[in-house]
């Protein structure tokens, strides 16, 4: 009798290793189906964020030297309503950082066949940027001002680094910039 209860015993303590090292293993499979934290054991990787116009929205983990590309194409790429003048493939993602793919078309109006009239956050003036919902003169002349300090915008992300602009103002204006064209 003795000799059963040790074999459950060892049997048990297997069997529970056993499932932390399953367990252990598939968290770090991808379904980006299920929408949750996708993760891959990368020695030097980040987690970065992304929403919008892509077919599995999400946070996932990528090399740590890893482009807006090589997220678009973990989270299953964008749908056939991402406005590509809105994002660069190439742009060097940040660790804890979120990134937008903005839609091409109003996405409230299923029927939608003209694209939403966006503003170039690269070449617009002062004057074609008060154009934007919540941006005023303020707001617009420090747009002006950061382009002039810091170069051209390489994610509509940038936007937030700009004094007066926020996220609240930055998810009103999201779909309503790009940065060519």
């Amino acid at each position: 009798m003795m000799k059963v209860i040790v074999i459950v015993l060892v049997a048990t303590v297997i069997c529970v290793v056993a499932f932390a090292v399953v367990d252990r293993v598939s968290s770090d499979i991808v379904d980006p189906s299920t929408n949750v934290n996708v993760s891959a054991n990368y020695a030097n990787s980040i987690t970065v964020s992304i929403e919008g116009e892509v077919k599995h929205e999400g946070t996932y983990t990528v090399p740590l030297s890893s482009v807006l590309e090589t997220l678009i194409e973990a989270s299953g790429g964008i749908t056939s309503n991402a406005d590509e003048s809105a994002f660069e493939v190439s742009y060097a993602l940040k660790d804890g950082a979120s990134y937008y793919i903005a839609p091409l078309y109003d996405n409230s109006n299923a029927c939608a066949v003209t694209p939403i009239d966006k503003i170039n956050i690269n070449s617009a003036d002062k004057a074609g940027l008060m154009g934007l919902s919540s941006i005023g003169e303020t707001v617009a002349s420090s747009i002006v001002s950061y382009r002039s300090t810091n170069g051209t915008f390489h994610a509509i992300e940038e936007l937030m680094n700009v004094s007066g602009i926020g996220l609240a103002t930055f998810q009103k204006v999201k779909n309503y910039v790009k940065l060519r064209g």
